[in-house]
């Protein structure tokens, strides 16, 4: 997925940060993660809009016909 390498390194810092009383590194790991999500949400609907273009243009195309 697209944001696999952000929730990972988020998951990283804010076990981190965690572990050491650090609130600044445990909120970027938040925020890493957060961002590796919206990527992989974005990457499914760019990938269901292509699916859905390709399908209008199969009905085009048979509508030529």
């Amino acid at each position: 997925m697209a944001g696999t390498m952000d929730k990972v390194k988020g998951s990283v810092k804010e076990t981190v940060g965690r572990a050491t009383g650090n609130t600044r590194m445990q909120a970027e790991g938040k925020m890493d993660k957060v961002k590796g999500h919206a990527e992989d949400v974005a990457d499914r609907v760019d990938r269901g809009a292509h699916k859905v273009s390709e399908a209008a243009k199969g009905v085009k195309d048979s509508l030529k016909k």
